[in-house]
């Protein structure tokens, strides 16, 4: 056991890890192969006596000539009780020791005894190495901490992450895994069992998707929808938009950047050489999660955890676990960039240099590379079951002969190839990568086939291109000029990720400039009264949730916030530099979300109200203008301060670019809470919630959906339009037993179908199979759809006929 003495050094433990490490190294011809061996080991850990193992890569340090008499671990010891849930700013002292490491090639180690470790109940030790250079002190965070309750840019806590696997509640879950147990699908992949994909999905934003904006809020969630459904208990409307999935896709739970100027949750007030006084808070920064710092990847991020406890991460996705029909839990991985502030944490080998969202990260740097997938692993060992590559065709690296860059594919193989081990059983996750490439290249849209990682790694899926983030259904005619896109779905997209709904396309809708009039635009007219009804009904409709559940291949995905046809935005407040940019970029946000009625309720836009804005036009008109302002200056504040300051508003005439601040961390802070999905629990349509369930358990009594069109079924629009594009289609199980045929108006005016004329338009094809005109029962339908032979389906509106041949 770990205890509260005095950390020191112990030397003959410490003296026999760095003859391990010289054995890595001699034993390993391939520096890559070495590194991955060797980070491993790095971070802190205990072993079976309660000694601290500490390693560290330093290249930094090594190539600036520091001795080895100047590199120290430094630990900070809590003298009293700290709760790391509490989020209130709080005064403490930490007792501070400085224990000196060992040196081998880029890397220090050591082997530490008396260093408290964390748990469920109680804060460990805090930890970082120091060094003295030119007479300062420098810090080095640890990359591959478990646990940093008090934000990335903090000391990191020493965890006891053993005993947190040896504890959770799911452990027969993973054991099962690779056996007959019918609850958790697996096939064999090279010796161990692989998740096999799921049948549906759903996203989820951890910080807005519940009150608490917690991962415990979402383990709440999930408890009590299991509670409820093992007891036969009815589920309300809000909770069954989280139900019927056997999967969840948690947008990134990493550690994320931090706002230098408003953000202090680890602030030292005073020190000396054996105590320290900090300010402490729970962070409580927003994001929607792609803003990473990648340093600590390998923890979960704080301000999402209500307790404070890595263990908040492990009972979620037990809860999960433990539902009658078992969810999948889905990791968002990002790791194709970092935030800017990511250069402060992690050593300069790491990073090739600037990129298109911050920091290009160095893929071909040995050491490197092995950690970012030691990252992957020890993130992954929390107890996911597929991993999500958010933007695969970043991962790029440069070609010193050509001169130019690469898709670096060598390294997404081998993210594939990372196993996972979690309560004794080794397997292997499911593989998502997003990927679009040629991604940025102009030609893009027209150039990508999204599909080259499956042609590289055939159990592996993708997003599909009508999941990719700029598509925007609530434009007039999307459905038409996409149908190539989604012929190719029913074509080949059994291995596709499907659904228009998720984090990117909706922020995308909400980006669309709609200030022409509404009946002139090219804005879909049929979808809605209004801009909101119309990108709620865009990505939420009987149409689009029957097209991808019950009749195309692929595992189609939902996004809860379009599920609840809740607002969703972009939402963060931890960039000083370019806040004031995205709020201008988001000004359409207004038009699409919020109403004068949303606006009017005073518990939304609180913030934004105190600054003075009385209303939604008041707002409408002072977004208009930031936007213009960002445009005609190129984002110089200073200018657009001036500017602004000519114009009548709330905010005054003398404006700073500091007040443009102060507006857009109020602005961004408000679509946060008006988001957050607790909100609309009360908003929710008991049929439409019922027939979107309805649809999810279509597909889970036919998991054969996923599988591609096989010969003899049948994917087509009816030609010509006539003002209506109407998708139909017709499908035979595999072992024959049933057939499906479906209909859907996607955008347009009424039109009326029946199996006759559905079978009338094929025939008119000559390469439609013939479909049956008899026995033909309407089996699933939008709400309120009647159901006659004859079926007037306005826009969005879809049925599905089934018969047995």
């Amino acid at each position: 056991m770990t205890t509260d003495s005095q950390p020191r050094l112990l030397d003959d433990p410490t003296a026999e890890l760095l003859a391990w490490h010289r054995d890595v190294v001699s034993d390993h011809d391939d520096d890559f192969e070495a590194a991955t061996v060797l980070t491993g080991r790095l971070g802190a850990h205990l072993d079976a006596e309660g000694r601290v193992e500490v390693g560290f890569w330093t290249p930094d340090i090594v190539e600036a000539g520091v001795s080895t008499a100047d590199v120290f671990l430094e630990v900070f010891t809590p003298t009293g009780t700290i709760d790391p849930a509490e989020t209130d700013t709080r005064t403490v002292t930490f007792r501070r020791e400085r224990v000196p490491l060992r040196r081998e090639g880029e890397f220090h180690w050591g082997v530490v005894a008396g260093m408290r470790a964390g748990t469920r109940d109680r804060l460990g030790a805090l930890y970082h190495l120091t060094y003295r250079e030119d007479g300062e002190w420098r810090v080095v965070t640890d990359p591959l901490a478990y646990s940093v309750p008090f934000g990335a840019f903090a000391p990191a806590e020493l965890y006891d992450i053993d005993r947190l696997d040896r504890t959770r509640t799911d452990r027969a879950y993973f054991e099962s895994l690779g056996t007959a147990d019918e609850r958790v699908s697996t096939s064999e992949h090279d010796g161990l069992p692989r998740i096999d994909p799921a049948v549906s999905m759903l996203e989820i934003h951890p910080g807005t998707a519940t009150e608490s904006g917690s991962i415990a809020g979402l383990a709440d969630v999930y408890a009590e929808i299991g509670r409820k459904k093992r007891a036969g208990d009815t589920l309300e409307p809000w909770e069954r938009n989280f139900d019927g999935y056997d999967a969840i896709q948690v947008m990134p739970v990493e550690p994320l950047t931090e706002n230098e100027e408003t953000h202090e949750f680890w602030s030292v007030v005073s020190e000396a050489d054996d105590e320290l006084t900090v300010e402490l808070a729970r962070p409580d920064a927003i994001n929607w999660g792609y803003d990473i710092v990648v340093s600590a990847f390998s923890a979960p991020n704080p301000a999402i955890l209500e307790t404070g406890r890595p263990d908040e991460l492990v009972d979620f996705i037990a809860a999960c676990h433990d539902l009658p029909r078992p969810i999948k839990v889905v990791f968002d991985v990002a790791l194709g960039h970092a935030d800017n502030r990511g250069a402060e944490l992690l050593a300069d080998r790491y990073i090739l240099g600037p990129g298109m969202y911050g920091k290009h990260l160095d893929y071909t740097e040995p050491t490197a590379r092995a950690v970012f997938l030691e990252m992957q692993k020890r993130k992954m060992d929390f107890g996911a079951d597929g991993i999500r590559v958010d933007g695969a065709q970043d991962f790029t690296s440069y070609d010193d002969e050509t001169g130019e860059m690469y898709h670096d594919d060598d390294f997404l193989a081998e993210m594939d190839a990372v196993t996972q081990e979690v309560a004794g059983t080794e397997y292997r996750p499911w593989m998502i990568y997003e990927d679009g490439r040629p991604w940025p290249r102009e030609d893009w849209e027209l150039a990508s086939s999204y599909r080259a990682l499956i042609e590289q790694h055939p159990h592996s899926f993708q997003w599909s291109p009508i999941t990719f983030a700029h598509n925007t259904p609530a434009l007039l005619t999307f459905w038409a000029t996409k149908w190539w896109r989604v012929r190719e779905v029913g074509e080949f997209g059994g291995n596709w990720i499907t659904g228009v709904a998720n984090h990117d396309t909706v922020r995308r809708g909400t980006q669309i400039d709609p200030t022409v009039e509404f009946n002139q635009s090219p804005v879909n007219p049929y979808l809605g009264d209004d801009y909101p009804e119309t990108l709620d009904a865009a990505y939420d409709n009987p149409a689009v949730a029957m097209l991808f559940h019950c009749f195309l291949p692929g595992v189609p995905m939902d996004f809860v916030h379009a599920n609840m046809r809740a607002p969703w935005g972009f939402v963060r407040d931890t960039d000083p530099e370019w806040n004031v940019k995205v709020v201008a970029d988001e000004s359409n946000f207004l038009y699409w979300q919020v109403r004068e009625t949303d606006f009017s309720d005073t518990e939304h836009f609180r913030r934004v109200k105190d600054l003075g804005f009385d209303s939604v036009d008041e707002l409408h008109s002072f977004m208009d203008a930031l936007s213009a302002a960002v445009e005609a200056t190129d984002y110089e504040v200073d200018v657009m301060a001036d500017m602004l300051s000519a114009m009548d508003h709330p905010l005054g005439t003398d404006l700073m670019p500091s007040d443009l601040e102060t507006y857009a961390d109020a602005w961004m802070r408000d679509v946060f809470d008006f988001a957050t999905l607790s909100n609309w629990h009360d908003a929710q349509d008991e049929d439409r919630a019922a027939a979107r369930l309805a649809t999810r358990e279509f597909r889970h009594d036919r998991p054969w959906l996923r599988d591609d069109l096989r010969e003899g079924d049948y994917f087509t629009y009816r030609h010509p339009t006539d003002g209506t594009v109407l998708y139909y289609g017709f499908r035979t199980a595999p072992d024959g037993d049933e057939q499906l045929l479906f209909a859907a108006n996607m955008e347009g005016v009424p039109v009326e179908v029946s199996p006759d004329s559905l079978a009338a338009d094929a025939a008119e094809d000559a390469n439609a199979p013939e479909i049956p005109t008899a026995g033909w029962e309407p089996v699933l339908t939008a709400p309120h759809l009647a159901t006659e032979t004859g079926v007037k389906l306005n826009t969005a509106d879809a049925i599905v006929w089934r018969r047995v041949p």
